[in-house]
């Protein structure tokens, strides 16, 4: 198995703004996860603010933390 295919990738809600580029995201079923910008959202300069949606990936061994791989875009 690669390690692509062992990553689980789950939509939430960024509420809160760390510093380092980290953010606290609750995710639809509930819980709550602390998640930084994947390199490629930090190379093309995409800004994460609170209430944004986001999908973030997160390895099933360590599922209290994950890594923000795409910000969605807003409902209107």
């Amino acid at each position: 198995m690669s390690s692509t295919q062992e990553k689980i990738e789950l939509e939430g809600v960024v509420t809160e703004a760390l510093p380092n580029a980290l953010f606290c995201i609750e995710l639809d079923n509930g819980h709550k996860i602390i998640g930084h910008l994947s390199g490629k959202m930090r190379i093309h300069y995409i800004k994460v603010v609170e209430g944004d949606r986001v999908i973030v990936e997160v390895s099933p061994y360590d599922l209290s933390k994950g890594r923000v791989i795409r910000r969605l875009n807003p409902k209107k």
